[in-house]
């Protein structure tokens, strides 16, 4: 997790000085790797060592600062973004920041004592496999490549499958719908002769309070009614509340207020992971688990910023567009009862 936050601070910063769209491209397609390492590694580590009964809370609360982040990156645009045309180079010097960080998670946070169990376990099955020893099916588990293990036992196989389900539904609707708002704030800002770029980011700090509730109360909701009912209400909430945002709000105060509730299914749903995602795997990988299913939709996702003129242009507008893209919460409503419901129970240690 320290490697990857000091890789994710160190290239944001380096992109300050890209000298063509190559080598910004390159640098924020490194920053997209160091983070989701960091995101599945924190989850993991948070979920291990959290009691069961409270496991829902801390990670909507560890999830919340990512939320905290994108406001105060949204408030600091508010004064940077008016330096000048080179403003977006002291956006992204500033974000190297975090790698402060890392001095205090070295000295103040432990690792993992289920961790260091399953790790020892593996070691010692590799000592007895290299030395000729039939294995137990359980030691052969801790053997193999994790993200291997992902796909052999049919259970497993089962659970990635589906959850790669929700997590693709969470993240292609949001893309859709969040990356969109300050630009259709902008352009009723234009329409009402008022500062563009002003409203644009008073609408992302709006988005991102929402979703910093919305980040925190699934966690809450999820410890109370359970994982599965929570994924679903968040689901068919999202999908209710984006036509309030983009079709029926074109008061610019008004549009705040949507903006924020429609952030706290939309936004705040991204929990549901932290939450649920290190309750369907083993110990032994569930890591890679968390990894491979938080970040194989982004690799589909990130083709929408490419596209994303083209996509409005053909729906006829950012209203149409992020209701298309809205639509996609049906697949997660319904997915999600296949997984099984985890609330309270301690962390498999095998499926």
């Amino acid at each position: 997790m320290i490697f990857a936050i000091l890789a994710y601070s160190v290239t944001t910063g380096l992109t300050a000085i890209s000298f063509d769209w190559i080598s910004f491209a390159v640098l924020r397609f490194l920053v997209g790797i160091a983070i989701g390492s960091e995101w599945a590694t924190g989850s993991s580590m948070m979920a291990e060592l959290w009691t069961d009964h409270a496991r829902g809370r801390g990670a909507g609360l560890m999830q919340c600062g990512i939320g905290i982040g994108n406001f105060v990156a949204s408030f600091v645009w508010l004064y940077v973004g008016a330096l000048g045309p080179d403003s977006w180079r002291y956006l992204f010097l500033i974000g190297i920041l975090p790698a402060l960080l890392t001095l205090w998670i070295r000295t103040s946070i432990p690792e993992s004592g289920k961790w260091e169990h399953t790790n020892a376990r593996r070691k010692a099955a590799r000592e007895r496999q290299r030395s000729g020893t039939v294995l137990a099916a359980e030691e052969h588990a801790l053997t193999r490549f994790t993200a291997a293990d992902l796909f052999v036992n049919a259970e497993i196989r089962r659970r990635t499958v589906i959850a790669l389900l929700l997590s693709l539904t969470t993240t292609l609707a949001w893309w859709g719908i969040s990356s969109w708002l300050p630009p259709y704030a902008a352009s009723l800002a234009a329409k009402a002769n008022l500062p563009q770029q002003q409203w644009a980011a008073y609408a992302g700090m709006a988005y991102n309070v929402g979703g910093v509730v919305g980040y925190i109360c699934l966690g809450f909701l999820a410890d109370w009614i359970g994982r599965r009912p929570t994924a679903m209400l968040y689901f068919a909430m999202a999908f209710l509340m984006t036509p309030l945002l983009y079709l029926w709000t074109e008061d610019l105060e008004l549009l705040l207020l949507a903006a924020a509730i429609n952030a706290f299914f939309t936004l705040g749903q991204y929990s549901w992971m932290p939450v649920w995602l290190p309750e369907l795997f083993p110990t032994r990988s569930r890591g890679t688990g968390i990894a491979f299913v938080f970040n194989a939709p982004r690799f589909i996702a990130f083709l929408g910023p490419l596209f994303a003129g083209t996509l409005i242009v053909q729906f006829g507008g950012y209203g149409k567009a992020a209701m298309i893209f809205a639509c996609i919460y049906v697949l997660g409503f319904f997915a999600a009862p296949f997984l099984p419901e985890t609330k309270g129970r301690p962390l498999p240690e095998n499926v």
